[in-house]
């Protein structure tokens, strides 16, 4: 009888003290719902709450969880690289359309990320 080979389960990171903090601002209920998603991706799952990828306005992998109301929250994170689920940025959707600062943001931090997963 063959063992299982043993799923390796993805850890998760920050990718800066910001991205915590922004993170921890979210409120409580939200903030649960992210991280049963994230805890979800960890183990290869797909997240509970809707997504959308954000290949092209953030970067390859970028992907952000969506929870819709008044307000709205997103987080964004990337799980491609080194078992490793990177939060780029967490924030409180107040616009219909696109919120362009709330992109750049995680547009530089997904460029951080690559460095950190290049060196």
């Amino acid at each position: 009888m063959r063992e299982k080979p043993k799923k390796i389960m993805k850890k998760f990171k920050f990718i800066n003290n910001q991205s915590l903090k922004e993170f921890k601002a979210l409120p409580d209920v939200i903030q649960k719902r992210f991280a049963n998603d994230l805890n979800a991706i960890c183990q290869d799952k797909a997240p509970f709450s809707k997504f959308k990828h954000l290949k092209e306005s953030v970067g390859v992998g970028a992907i952000e969880l969506i929870e819709n109301g008044r307000p709205a929250y997103r987080t964004i994170y990337v799980a491609k690289f080194n078992n490793t689920v990177y939060i780029l940025h967490s924030f409180t959707k107040t616009t219909n359309g696109v919120d362009k600062k709330a992109m750049a943001t995680a547009k530089k931090r997904h460029k951080q990320m690559m460095r950190e997963v290049e060196s």
